[in-house]
């Protein structure tokens, strides 16, 4: 009699079915699996700009004077160091911002210090068109004659951010009547430049 093979049995044909679910979401996953990618990236430098000013007695060479402790010492004309009643002395000074300046400035004037007895001592400032205060024809007054020891606010001037643009000024200190011999005061201006 010959052997016919049994049917499979119930339970090993789920089996089976399951294993083949299995093989086709497996096939499925990895299908996912293969798909492309791609990015972009963006990045950004930034770097802060250049602003610096400063100043010359000589109209030919500019430094830094960034302290009170180190100032530029003005250039005064003859007699500065044994004024009379009536005197009157001089000084050039010039201001600009450095070849690296990449900001135009406003600048503004005041008085840092005043040391010793500035009694019977007046100054003005006056702007020029070139650097000197042999010939004050035509130039502006940018502080009005006052007091050494006055407080000074308020006064401006603009600088371009270039070198060849600079600011001329003329310190002129008159002694008054009542000048005492032997009297002596020491002044120091800030020039503070603000970027524009």
């Amino acid at each position: 009699m010959a052997r016919t093979a049994a049917a499979p049995s119930t339970r090993r044909r789920k089996i089976l079915a399951i294993l083949a679910g299995g093989l086709v979401l497996g096939v499925g996953t990895a299908l996912t699996l293969a798909a492309w990618n791609d990015s972009e990236f963006a990045t950004g430098t930034f770097t802060a700009g250049s602003f610096n000013l400063e100043g010359s007695t000589d109209g030919t060479a500019y430094s830094d004077h960034a302290a009170i402790g180190d100032p530029a010492a003005l250039d005064f004309s003859v007699g500065f160091d044994e004024l009379s009643p009536g005197d009157v002395v001089t000084a050039p000074f010039a201001v600009r911002l450095d070849a690296g300046t990449d900001y135009d400035a406003i600048v503004t004037m005041t008085t840092a210090d005043v040391t010793g007895d500035p009694a019977n001592l007046t100054y003005r400032v006056l702007q020029t068109a070139t650097f000197g205060c042999g010939d004050l024809t035509g130039a502006t007054t940018l502080v009005s004659s006052r007091g050494l020891s006055e407080a000074l606010a308020g006064v401006t001037f603009p600088l371009v951010a270039a070198p060849a643009d600079q600011e001329y000024l003329c310190f002129e200190v008159t002694a008054g009547a009542g000048l005492t011999q032997d009297q002596s005061a020491t002044a120091t201006w800030q020039f503070a430049a603000e970027s524009q």
